[in-house]
């Protein structure tokens, strides 16, 4: 059994990125860049106007002083006219600034009769000018590989004049959800014995939102047999197989025994924290197998920590970038910890975090509370309201 750091720095040491794909800049958003992207054009491409109002020779502009307008410039129009003395060119915010011209005066402080304009109140000093390449030039560095393309991203994207972007693969995902117990939702209540199968649409969930696509989904009762022919067929559509429930070291615990025929390759067995300890990784030909427990808390605190991680480093990201952990105040007193590290979960309150009551591995109704994840040393002393504890967003998206 190893550390939780060790795991992770096992996990970031062997998850090489996926093939990249290349993808319209309309089917980009959400992906992760695979290469930088520097500008084709500057911003401004020109001299523009930032204001509506009148472009001239700002020497020239005082109180009560008129000029003859000689035309007009727009965004994306015509360029305008040179500015001679006494001249004038009516201007939209974004259009092109006319030759001869160096500043704006707004048209709240200017009269227009026909062809002439005066400035009829105080102006102040701007210019009200956006200089050519003020916001970047060609060739500048916009967007690093790595860069997740969120909302904002895209915007510098397509100012960048890119039509088309090589991102990071998203990995096709097979899950397998084991259990004789395990009924789908909307028929336990007519099966006594079984419990309805939660844990894997919140391991969906999860992946969906870290760039998995699920490719195949498959469930299994406790029989070796029936198991390595499931794992056989996930595998076959996947980069990534997670597998819940079976992970334990009981008779009928065959998440790693089902991969065996299939060449698995184990990079860790066993976690020393709480809950989840049973969570492994493993390799079975090209494809990453994870296993998570069967608890639901235990599942998808494991899923957090090392599901969106693995995620990450397979579509190009550092997969500490899923692990910002921050000192938070407590709202309430915090137990002590027993001999492994623990991530006890919480949700947030007006000054600080708030232990959730029921830390058992295997609640589902508390789950639902859980905002954040305290991470608690092995051996840990009570904690008292307003000590620091080091936290981590347990529904964080990537950042």
């Amino acid at each position: 059994m190893i550390s939780f750091d060790e795991a992770q720095a096992l996990l970031a040491g062997a998850v090489a990125p996926l093939p990249d794909d290349e993808v319209p800049i309309a089917e980009a958003a959400g992906r992760v860049l695979a290469e930088p992207v520097h500008a084709a054009i500057p911003s401004p491409r020109r001299d523009v106007s930032a204001m509506d109002g009148y472009a001239l020779r700002y020497a020239e502009a005082a109180v009560g002083k008129s000029f003859a307008v000689i035309g007009e410039s727009a965004a994306g129009g015509a360029l305008p006219p040179p500015v001679g003395p006494g001249e004038a060119v009516r201007i939209f915010t974004g259009a092109a600034l006319p030759p001869g011209a160096d500043g704006i005066v707004i048209q709240e402080n200017c009269a227009r009769d026909g062809d002439t304009m005066a400035i009829v109140q105080p102006f102040g000093p701007g210019r009200h000018v956006r200089k050519a390449a003020s916001d970047f030039a060609a060739g500048d560095l916009l967007l690093p590989a790595g860069r997740v393309l969120d909302p904002l991203a895209m915007v510098t994207l397509a100012a960048a004049d890119r039509a088309r972007v090589r991102v990071g693969r998203r990995p096709r995902m097979a899950l397998i959800a084991t259990g004789d117990e395990l009924a789908p939702p909307g028929t336990a209540r007519d099966r006594p014995l079984t419990i309805p199968e939660s844990v894997s649409y919140g391991v969906a969930a999860l992946a969906a939102e870290h760039g998995a696509v699920l490719s195949a989904r498959f469930s299994g009762g406790d029989d070796l047999a029936a198991l390595e022919q499931v794992a056989g067929e996930a595998l076959a559509n996947a980069d990534l197989v997670v597998i819940t429930g079976g992970a334990s070291v009981g008779e009928r615990d065959f998440a790693k025994p089902m991969f065996a025929a299939h060449g698995l390759d184990l990079l860790f067995a066993k976690v020393a924290i709480k809950p989840g300890k049973p969570v492994w990784l493993g390799r079975a030909g090209a494809v990453w197998v994870l296993g998570l427990p069967g608890n639901p808390t235990s599942a998808m605190v494991t899923a957090r920590l090392f599901l969106a991680p693995l995620l990450a480093a397979l579509q190009g990201r550092p997969t500490g970038d899923l692990l910002g952990w921050m000192a938070l105040p407590l709202a309430a007193p915090l137990g002590p910890t027993g001999d492994r590290e623990t991530f006890a979960r919480a949700a947030w309150a007006a000054d600080g975090l708030m232990p959730i009551g029921n830390q058992d591995s295997g609640v589902q109704g508390a789950l639902s509370q859980a905002t954040w994840l305290m991470r608690c040393p092995a051996g840990s002393a009570p904690r008292k309201t307003g000590d620091m504890v080091q936290a981590l967003h347990f529904q964080a998206r990537w950042p």
